[in-house]
């Protein structure tokens, strides 16, 4: 059996990644207005970065997954107000709009439609014959 090499450090930062995938903490209010922004996020991919390359590979890969895991749960979700004057707004854009005027097709389908269906069946002396396909497949 051999012994993995890791420093007490790196054992210390797997214990605390696993913990935070593991039990899903909620990410402090303050820290996530930090993280949430790009240059949060990009600090945050840099360390993943380097744990990935100069730690132990697997504190590596689970330093990507505790990154990615940080960034999702740090998102917040910002709703946009909507003006009192957006009514008056919305009324002014429908007024561009020109009045819906039915085509001619329009109307003939409308006429047209809906084909009535019967229950009655055609017999037929037709008989469909398949001839050389010419190496085409069968369906």
């Amino acid at each position: 059996m051999s012994k993995i090499k890791a420093t007490y450090l790196e054992v210390i930062l797997f214990v605390i990644f696993v913990l935070y995938i593991v039990f899903q903490p909620r990410t402090p209010p303050a820290l996530s207005l930090f993280i949430d922004t790009p240059v949060g996020a990009v600090v945050v991919m840099a360390v993943a970065a380097y744990l990935l390359l100069y730690t132990h590979p697997v504190l590596g890969v689970l330093s990507i997954f505790a990154a990615y895991e940080l960034l999702r749960r740090s998102t917040v979700v910002r709703f946009i107000p909507t003006l009192p004057e957006q009514p008056k707004v919305d009324a002014k854009q429908q007024s561009f709009n020109p009045p819906v005027e039915r085509t001619l097709e329009e109307d003939l389908v409308a006429k047209m439609a809906p084909i009535e269906v019967s229950a009655d069946y055609v017999e037929t002396g037709f008989k469909p014959v398949s001839e050389d396909v010419h190496g085409a497949s069968l369906m």
